[in-house]
């Protein structure tokens, strides 16, 4: 296992991160995307430590509290030494629709949730504390007046946030910079070699603010794992199936699985370790999150840990799954090129 810089923390994470939300099964939406007990929940979680893994992601939300019970049960039993793990959780959404106050990133709701993780994750603080979306109803400054305020109090260590638009990003470092507040460090965001909508404006200014680079559902809700044709068919019990999600422009994510399966097929892996491959390639990812609901699943995405793609390989990848050209990109590029040849003087 390889490991890289979270932003500008210091704070070293593995280059795959175990995602959660497998975990539990509290509500009809996570039982289809997960269903995992206890048991089968700390195993996964072994797994991934022996196999280098020192970066766990969960939220409050995720079978509405039920995966961070799991997460910290698991830590627990298995006696993880807390300075060789991160953690790393959420809050935003909706924790009981019949009350009012137990959504969103007011004040109320985060400190009051703040401490309803750490009671489930059996934990003294949050490594990594991050906002789980945008919430136009409270205003920024207030939210990350909260998040300061638990910095300050040791009971978060840094704060990201996942789900925004770039200026959404910027205006909150914006703020933080001018109040002299603890400031994003993180970035969760969804990127695969069929959704690279994150190259237009969030990706340059991950790298001009120095943000670490999460990337969540990389195989695209499974749909880059190989195992889906065309029509519709995929595996029996397959999470696509019922749960059609994230949005991916389908003819799209089956040319680069079409142009992938031959490179799978000369490394001798899945396709799915070749569309995480390509992710690990990437200069701004900081760490990938990966989600399981079998050890052998688990097993394969950790594999890609190991795959060294050629630069023919990405070549072929990265032609197959370019973004078409939109404005202002595509002035900027031509702006950029006119100014990096300087007039001759004679």
């Amino acid at each position: 296992m390889r490991y890289r810089l979270l932003g500008r923390t210091g704070l070293y994470v593995s280059e795959l991160c175990l995602g959660t939300m497998t975990f539990g099964g509290t509500g009809a939406v996570w039982k289809t995307i997960g269903g995992m007990d206890q048991a089968a929940s700390t195993a996964m979680v072994k797994q991934a430590f022996d196999a280098g893994v020192n970066f766990i992601d969960t939220a409050n939300v995720y079978s509405i509290g039920e995966s961070e019970t799991l997460t910290g049960n698991a830590i627990k039993s298995l006696g993880l030494p807390r300075d060789e793990i991160v953690v790393a959780t959420k809050a935003f959404g909706s924790m009981d629709d019949n009350a009012i106050n137990r959504r969103g990133q007011s004040r109320y709701h985060l400190m009051h949730q703040v401490d309803a993780s750490l009671k489930r994750l059996q934990l003294d603080h949050i490594d990594l504390y991050q906002l789980h979306g945008y919430d136009p109803i409270t205003p920024l400054e207030e939210v990350l007046s909260t998040l300061n305020d638990l910095v300050r109090s040791g009971k978060v260590r840094t704060i990201g946030l996942c789900n925004m638009a770039a200026w959404q990003v910027m205006k909150g470092l914006a703020i933080s910079d001018k109040r002299g507040w603890a400031r994003f460090e993180s970035v969760q965001a969804y990127y695969t070699i069929a959704g690279r909508d994150l190259e237009r404006e969030m990706v340059p200014l991950l790298a001009d603010q120095q943000l670490g680079l999460m990337v969540w559902s990389p195989l695209a809700g499974g749909l880059l794992s190989g195992k889906f044709s065309p029509d519709g068919k995929g595996p029996d019990g397959a999470r696509r199936a019922t749960f059609d999600f994230p949005v991916v422009d389908k003819p799209r994510a089956f040319r680069c699985v079409d142009a992938m399966r031959p490179i799978a097929e000369r490394h001798g892996v899945s396709v799915a370790r070749i569309a995480l491959a390509w992710l690990l390639g990437r200069p701004q990812v900081s760490t990938v999150i990966i989600g399981a609901r079998t050890p052998a699943q688990l097993q394969d995405n950790l594999g890609a840990s190991k795959i060294a793609l050629s630069a023919e390989d990405l070549k072929v990848l990265d032609e197959v799954s370019t973004l078409p050209p939109e404005y202002p990109g595509w002035m900027l590029a031509r702006q950029g090129g006119l100014r990096s040849t300087p007039p001759v003087r004679e």
